[in-house]
């Protein structure tokens, strides 16, 4: 944690925060008050706790007033602090540098098991979050290596450019060439070409929803599934989820417009089909989604919008709200029980969704 309170050691923070997540409801309300209750839901007393913990802390929101430098690193130590102890246990985590259009793009291969009889073995693309600004491998290695061990899937995690060093279209680019090596060299991955989905969180999640599209226009390899966390669909439109959640559930209004700022170029439309895919007035055709938001996201609305627009073009949808949680959930599943249900559910769902080719 950053500002406010003194730094601890990363162990002792993490350990504060699984403490302070494990408490019962009544002891959770005595310490750190009563969980608000806005559009219908009550927030997890869990969530509560990361939340009260997060303020005394003074790192109430992902800039807080950083710049991005500072903001990168606030990430990376917040994600040090919450990833699992001892980390979920890989067969293989592999290196790789990935042809980009600006470069390589650094990436890493998370597999769990061996797949039975050498088997090619389904595989997940997948996009971090943090607004197209923040976030690293090393920020998503904890979500990474829990989709790959209860999912049972091979995880590619994609080091995209970042804005506003790279900003849009640079980051989608980086996310199309990932995918379009991952189809193409599928053996290399000891994945099935027929099994690759693509994912991702937040800004992550609206690229992987971009990279659907682009694959369906371009008439080759296309996921066969998305698995997409409280994912960025409008850019262009104020929803009543953003208005009802700007201040306090970890991702606020400033910190959006932070990021937006940061990632749309001067003289970009922020209705562009690219970068807020809700825009996009056909969506058939598109392989099936996973969708899961949180009750207590900025984000909520958009992203249940897009899943139940696809639902209605014909695409195969589950959508999945999780009331309780916030913006940032699969994140924090190492220190959050609720959070960490949420995660399993989706890793269900992916492994469902990847068992049959077809």
């Amino acid at each position: 944690m950053a500002r406010g309170l003194p730094r601890l050691p990363v162990p002792i923070e993490h350990a504060v925060l699984k403490w302070a997540c494990g408490l019962s409801p009544r002891a959770s309300r005595a310490l750190f008050g009563k969980p608000p209750r806005i559009d219908g839901q009550t927030l997890a007393s869990e969530t509560q706790a990361l939340l009260a913990l997060a303020k005394l802390s003074g790192s109430d929101g992902f800039f807080s007033g950083r710049g991005v430098a500072e903001a990168r690193a606030q990430a990376r130590y917040e994600a040090r602090v919450v990833e699992p102890r001892p980390r979920i246990p890989m067969t293989e985590v592999r290196a790789l540098d990935l042809p980009g259009p600006g470069g390589p793009l650094p990436s890493r291969l998370y597999v769990a098991e061996p797949s039975p009889a050498g088997e090619p073995a389904p595989l997940l693309v997948y996009y971090h979050g943090g607004g197209w600004v923040i976030g690293d491998l090393d920020t998503h290695d904890g979500v990474c290596r829990l989709l790959a061990s209860a999912a049972g899937v091979r995880v590619l995690s994609v080091g995209y450019r970042l804005a506003p060093e790279h900003p849009f279209p640079q980051p989608l680019e980086d996310a199309w060439a990932a995918f379009e090596w991952a189809a193409a060299n599928a053996g290399a991955l000891g994945a099935d070409p027929t099994r690759i989905a693509v994912g991702g969180d937040s800004a992550g999640g609206n690229m992987a929803a971009v990279v659907c599209h682009m694959a369906v226009d371009a008439g080759g390899a296309r996921p066969a599934m998305q698995l997409l966390f409280y994912p960025v669909t409008d850019s262009a439109e104020d929803t009543r989820s953003r208005q009802l959640f700007a201040a306090g559930f970890i991702l606020t209004r400033a910190d959006m417009e932070k990021f937006e700022a940061a990632y749309l170029p001067p003289g970009a439309d922020a209705s562009d089909q690219r970068i807020s895919v809700l825009k996009c007035p056909d969506l058939r055709n598109l392989p099936t989604a996973y969708v899961a938001t949180a009750g207590f996201d900025p984000l909520r609305d958009e992203g249940e919008a897009y899943a139940l627009k696809m639902r209605d073009c014909g695409v195969r949808v589950a959508l999945r709200r999780h009331p309780g949680l916030v913006h940032g959930f699969a994140n924090m599943a190492a220190v959050n029980r609720t959070a960490y249900g949420a995660m399993r559910e989706a890793a269900g769902a992916l492994r469902l969704g990847l068992a049959n080719p077809s």
